[in-house]
């Protein structure tokens, strides 16, 4: 078994399994880093060239990412495989071209006619496998690029369906404009996408304001290390027993 550093994890044996087996970190994203920022600040703070992260999060996003070294990288498949858990905050109302914070608005639509039953009946509609549309503005490959490099420049990018299964939709807090609610799904769910087509479906739009991966698999964000704890528990070699505060 991959040795995991989380924060149960007495880090000086986990640092001497490494050269031989590799091993995972537990780490809890901050919000405006992108997946490879975090790469490379624990590939600086642990001094191995050989890491890699096993599964995008985007750079609004925060949460639970699993970065593998050296030679627990031959593993990445095996965590993407997992099913994910998501906290997320939607708002409806309005469109974003990339569906989610990280673009204004650029067309919004009355919802003082959308009642609690409505947006529990749509979302409702994405409980179990279906084909989605990934968002534009994702690390999808087109032509050899990524999507998001086409949707920057403003050109169109048509993106074939991939077929998802969401297991849960769950804790729904409507507050309007705002709902906020838990997902559980397979991995390749894109959540704004989720977000985007239930706003379809109510005819109003809606995009993704706030996203926390909580779970991968049984991993939880909860065990997880921030890069400040991170570079805390490298350097002072911490136990398992000593505090650590978010």
């Amino acid at each position: 078994m991959i040795p995991i550093l989380s924060r149960k994890t007495d880090v000086r044996s986990w640092r001497e399994r490494i050269p031989l087996e590799g091993g995972a970190i537990l780490v809890d994203k901050q919000q405006r880093w992108t997946s490879f920022d975090v790469v490379a600040k624990v590939r600086r703070l642990l001094g191995i060239k050989k890491i890699g992260h096993a599964g995008t999060l985007d750079p609004i996003a925060t949460g639970l990412l699993i970065v593998c070294v050296g030679r627990a990288t031959k593993q990445v498949g095996v965590f993407q495989e997992l099913d994910k858990e998501y906290c997320v905050e939607i708002k409806l109302g309005a469109r974003t071209k990339s569906e989610d914070a990280e673009t204004p608005e650029y067309e919004t639509t009355p919802i003082e006619h959308i009642q609690p039953q409505m947006i529990v009946t749509a979302l409702d509609h994405f409980i179990g496998t279906f084909e989605q549309i990934p968002p534009t503005y994702s690390a999808v490959h087109v032509g050899g690029r990524r999507s998001y490099e086409f949707a920057r420049q403003g050109r169109a990018v048509s993106l074939p369906p991939r077929t998802v299964t969401v297991h849960a939709i769950e804790d729904v807090e409507v507050a309007l404009p705002l709902v906020r609610l838990t997902v559980r799904c397979s991995k390749g769910t894109y959540i704004r996408a989720l977000a985007r087509d239930v706003g379809n479906i109510l005819g109003v739009g809606g995009y993704v304001t706030a996203l926390r991966r909580t779970a991968i698999g049984d991993y939880s964000v909860e065990d997880a290390l921030t890069i400040g704890e991170l570079a805390t528990v490298l350097s002072e070699g911490n136990h398992a027993d000593v505090p650590l505060h978010r």
